[in-house]
């Protein structure tokens, strides 16, 4: 079967590379001269399977509106005259409550573990080098109210079968001894040692290398126009070449058996024509990597700092500093007034933790749109517009710890079979058992 994928970040690329194995005819376009160069690019570089809860939870609205006013908070609300963001955000206040956060949760986990499964298998399958580190992540907290708030998270976990441990303070610094000169502000944490980081980047180019290899066609360079719709199926799909050497750099219709919209934050306008509404808006985050001065004095495991909301990451001899989330549309601009108090608001706060272990001088900055649901969970499924279109979007900030197994589970699903884990795929139900476990929760 012909199989057409927009988008080549690490979930288009995923895909593609499944796809493959079942023996497809696969071509990935991409508006980008690469793959992995928008939201893909400079991510926290976390694989994070036990830190997935949901943005939305009981407290979350009391903290956005203390957070409403300040350019540097971890979430920040622009309200804009824009129906798609309003929309998102009266959903997403549906779902700050326990009972639906516990149901997210048990979804999230049951696709982390079993694309977590999924990319140990495609690794050692491929020997991938990605700056990988198996050292686990840490979650450090400098207030008692959050430490206690943070071990309570962890029980929850616990109950969905995930290893998260509580720390106190000198556990904290054994695990990650480069905490130590801040140690004094850290009051607890927590650890799961199953959990771990790369670049995902780097892993997302080397897939889409052997993607080639294997015989799938990348369309770099091409803008991604509309899909053409006829008799309840996709009949093609219109593309752009930014190149004149392409087609005189006229637009041209790509034609296949099956589609699959995996265009991040951008999906959902590709999909509007067709009357599909996905619930998906993007979320600016940034990132800071800094080259490291003392890698010897630079941490090693994989961070969480709870009172910043940030993730650090150790990769090779450099340091991957990311977090924040700006709700505020299509916007990747770097030059704003509040993109540089959030980028800048990221080294400061390496420097406090880590002081003049990296070099700030010259940080390289990032931003990228983070294509975010309500509940966290992606669009993993087919669409209900069209029988031959399938969808892999909204991962939010789980793009790279969901990017193998939603590939993996879309290429089942394609092929006419349920992926072997309990979760709510689009178009089709949960297990009744799951659905009744649910309601009871």
């Amino acid at each position: 079967m012909r199989v057409v994928v927009l988008g080549a970040g690490i979930i288009g690329v995923s895909t593609a590379w499944y796809l493959l194995e079942q023996g497809h005819e696969v071509t990935v376009v991409d508006r980008q001269d690469d793959a992995a160069l928008e939201t893909s690019f400079a991510n926290g570089a976390q694989i994070s399977v036990s830190f997935c809860e949901p943005w939305a939870n009981a407290g979350a609205p009391f903290k956005v509106a203390k957070w409403l006013l300040r350019d540097d908070s971890p979430l920040l609300f622009r309200p804009r005259l824009d129906p798609a963001q309003w929309r998102w955000g009266l959903s997403f206040l549906t779902q700050c409550t326990s009972a639906a956060f516990e149901r997210n949760v048990q979804q999230l986990v049951a696709l982390g573990a079993y694309s977590h499964a999924s990319l140990k298998s495609l690794v050692a399958q491929t020997g991938i080098e990605y700056e990988r580190l198996e050292r686990g992540i840490l979650h450090f907290f400098s207030s008692q109210a959050d430490f206690d708030a943070g071990a309570a998270g962890a029980e929850l976990m616990r109950r969905h079968g995930v290893d998260r441990r509580v720390l106190g303070r000198e556990e904290v610094l054994k695990v990650e001894p480069a905490l130590a000169s801040f140690g004094s502000n850290i009051f607890g944490g927590t650890f799961t040692p199953s959990d771990e980081s790369g670049d995902a980047q780097v892993f997302t180019q080397k897939l889409a290398r052997l993607c080639a290899e294997r015989g799938a066609t990348f369309l770099y360079g091409h803008d991604v126009l509309s899909l053409q719709q006829g008799g309840g199926r996709i009949d093609g799909v219109t593309v752009a070449p930014h190149s004149p050497a392409v087609n005189g750099g006229r637009s041209y219709t790509l034609q296949a058996d099956a589609f699959v919209a995996a265009m991040a934050s951008y999906t959902p306008a590709l999909l509007r024509p067709l009357g599909e509404s996905l619930n998906i808006y993007p979320a600016k985050g940034y990132s800071a990597t800094l080259r490291l001065k003392k890698p010897e004095a630079a941490s090693v495991v994989s961070l969480l700092d709870d009172t910043r909301k940030i993730a650090i990451s150790r990769l090779g001899d450099h340091i991957r500093i990311a977090g924040t989330a700006e709700l505020s549309g299509i916007d990747t601009r770097l030059d704003t007034p509040t993109a540089r108090v959030r980028c800048e608001a990221l080294v400061r706060r390496y420097e406090e933790l880590f002081p003049g272990v990296a070099d700030t001088s010259e940080p390289n900055y990032w931003t990228g749109l983070r294509p975010s649901t309500p509940t966290n969970i992606p669009y993993i499924g087919r669409s209900t517009k069209a029988a031959n279109l399938w969808i892999n979007a909204g991962h939010g900030t789980l793009g790279w710890t969901h990017g193998a197994g939603s590939g993996r589970a879309l290429a089942e699903l394609i092929a006419g079979r349920r992926p072997e884990l309990e979760f709510g795929f689009y178009g089709a139900a949960l297990p009744a058992k799951r659905i009744q476990q649910m309601a009871v929760a």
